[in-house]
């Protein structure tokens, strides 16, 4: 990665506070936030589903979905089971589904480099291939890391 004017004098700039990844992590950067997040992704909808498939106990559960709501990527939705009180459904948002490729690139890695199992794939629904996570341009062109630059859009 190559870093430009002005940003390539690190001693004259700090990422902390005003770096979009810094910013993201403060949303979803919790272990609690990203399996409801897989969740979500995965079709659960109920506050009690989401407790029971990522661990969490029920105050655990509700600050993460309160926070996640909050932050946009949920919306909350009012449903009634028959004969049942009135309660709240979480479904993804449009910035919570744009989440979904930082996911996909989680779930490779962690098959790659942290044991997680083989024998689960992500697949392309249209042809059956495995589905793989890469970084292009907005041209469409493959990007690898050496090939990445970052630079400042504001004129100092």
């Amino acid at each position: 990665m190559e870093l430009h004017t002005p940003l390539d004098d690190r001693t004259t700039w700090s990422p902390i506070g005003n770096c979009p990844v810094e910013k993201a992590m403060a949303v979803i950067g919790t272990r609690n936030s990203m399996l409801i997040m897989r969740e979500a992704f995965y079709g659960t909808t109920r506050f009690d589903d989401f407790a029971q498939r990522v661990g969490m106990a029920p105050a655990t559960t509700s600050a993460n979905l309160k926070a996640l709501a909050d932050a946009g990527l949920l919306a909350r939705r009012p449903y009634r089971d028959p004969g049942g009180r009135s309660r709240e459904e979480y479904l993804l948002t449009e910035s919570g589904r744009d989440l979904m490729p930082a996911m996909f690139a989680l779930f490779r890695w962690g098959q790659k480099h942290a044991g997680g199992p083989e024998s689960v794939d992500l697949a392309h629904i249209g042809c059956g291939e495995s589905v793989d996570v890469t970084v292009s341009c907005r041209s469409h062109h493959e990007v690898g890391l050496d090939e990445v630059e970052l630079w400042s859009r504001r004129s100092d």
